[in-house]
């Protein structure tokens, strides 16, 4: 096992490894309540550039044996989790229209992501504790 001049190399590793998962999420915290257009944009590449990296890691680690990998989810798993956050999805869409049309605003909302991508091929696996991992 090699070792830093402080902490093992593995620990090392999964420390930078969470601490990016922590940077992704305060990133697209701070993209979801940017109200200009510029900052929005900033920071949902600063998010896509911490994932390449946390995911670049991941692999890396379970390579090395670092880091094993949990056991699939079984496809009708993936599946009914799918429909229920598209269902979710269409529940929200229609009360912003719903408000917005009481509010006299008239507005396009685009998709919030293409429903064409497969969750079995977004390269997350998911365990029955619930846990995703990259």
């Amino acid at each position: 096992m090699n070792t830093t001049s402080f902490m093992p190399e593995q620990d090392l590793l999964y420390t930078i490894l969470t601490d990016l998962k922590r940077t992704v999420r305060e990133y697209v915290t701070a993209a979801t309540e940017a109200n200009c257009p510029s900052v929005r944009q900033m920071f949902t590449d600063l998010t896509n550039s911490t994932l390449r990296m946390q995911g670049d890691l991941y692999k890396l680690m379970q390579q090395q044996n670092m880091y094993t990998l949990p056991s699939p989810a079984l496809q009708q798993d993936v599946n009914q989790t799918h429909k229920q956050n598209q269902q979710t999805q269409q529940k929200c869409q229609q009360f912003v229209n719903q408000k917005l049309g009481q509010s006299g605003h008239g507005m396009s909302h685009p998709q919030a992501f293409n429903q064409g991508q497969s969750a079995s091929s977004s390269g997350y696996h998911l365990n029955t504790s619930g846990q995703s991992y990259m």
